[in-house]
């Protein structure tokens, strides 16, 4: 209990010691110089030895003593112990925050709108939001849980299927008024074409090409139109009437259901070949944050309406 009682001269010590600098020391532990030297002299007191060569004057680096260098593995041992049972302690409560990783569409068109009712079932927890289109390494960059698009396989994280969606053709209400009525796939090779190239290249991924192959729409021309890498800019590009957009039901329900949106030919149906999954690794899964934001998505889901089904254009 003795060496509690001087733990925060130990970590003044290790990390004088590492960076051979009171000033250095002091910076990284948030506090001055002269606090470092104190906690260090306190440590001396109490060992009733020096913890640091006592250097000539003009010299200010800091060297330990050779017992003080034996010892520096087993304390650092002994910090990085201590912080592991800290965050084991934290995880264990609701307290604290949970780092979230989705892409920018995602969190604009669908998690933010939303996001207050979580905040609401769980005041304690502060909720970050990392945006990325890219997959992100959840063990070194601090990731908790995240929602995926794709087809359910990523290497060690646990993925349950959160959404799935459908794929049709979007305007916006004042551009349907000035446009030839569109009734067959065939009549939108007199529209502009928006793309979504947020995630091109990836096999699967919904494309106006593939759309129109399977809605008879084959000889549309696809290589000229508009092209955008973000999910929700292609649709507010379709809102500000630039042209007809191939929309995701999960990132377009809320502009159909307002209006901002209408759909085109709802009599054609078609699935993605892709979904939005909740994921995870599987030693998070115990965490109550974790397991809270996990529920929550679920019933969010769960009690939604079907999605794509409203605002059509007649």
């Amino acid at each position: 209990m003795k060496t509690l009682a001087h733990l925060n001269a130990l970590r003044a010590f290790e990390a004088a010691a590492r960076h051979q600098s009171f000033s250095a020391a002091a910076h990284e532990l948030h506090v001055t110089p002269a606090a470092v030297g104190q906690l260090v002299r306190t440590l001396e007191d109490w060992l009733q030895a020096p913890v640091f060569v006592r250097q000539p004057s003009g010299r200010t680096r800091l060297i330990p003593t050779e017992a003080a260098q034996r010892a520096l593995p087993d304390i650092r041992a002994g910090l990085d112990r201590l912080a592991d049972g800290l965050e084991k302690l934290s995880e264990a409560s609701m307290n604290g925050v949970l780092t979230v990783t989705v892409s920018p569409a995602f969190a604009a068109k669908w998690l933010l709108p939303r996001l207050e009712r979580f905040q609401l079932t769980c005041p304690d927890t502060d909720v970050r939001i990392d945006t990325s289109l890219k997959p992100v390494d959840f063990a070194s960059q601090g990731i908790d849980i995240g929602v995926r698009y794709g087809t359910g396989q990523w290497p060690g994280l646990v993925a349950e299927k959160l959404l799935t969606e459908e794929l049709y053709p979007v305007c916006s209400p004042v551009l349907l008024k000035q446009i030839p009525r569109i009734r067959h796939a065939r009549d939108l090779a007199h529209v502009t074409l928006i793309h979504d190239l947020s995630m091109d290249g990836q096999s699967g991924f919904p494309s106006w090409a593939s759309w129109l192959h399977a809605a008879g729409g084959q000889d549309v021309p696809t290589r000229r139109g508009l092209k955008i890498n973000n999910s929700a800019a292609v649709l507010q590009a379709a809102i500000d009437g630039l042209g007809v957009a191939l929309a995701r039901s999960v990132m377009s329900q809320d502009d159909l259901v307002s209006g901002r949106l209408v759909r085109l030919l709802p009599e054609v149906r078609m699935a993605s070949p892709m979904a939005y999954y909740v994921v995870y690794s599987a030693s998070s899964a115990a965490k109550p944050r974790v397991k809270a934001f996990r529920d929550w998505l679920m019933a969010e889901v769960a009690k939604q309406p079907a999605l794509g089904h409203r605002q059509t254009a007649k």
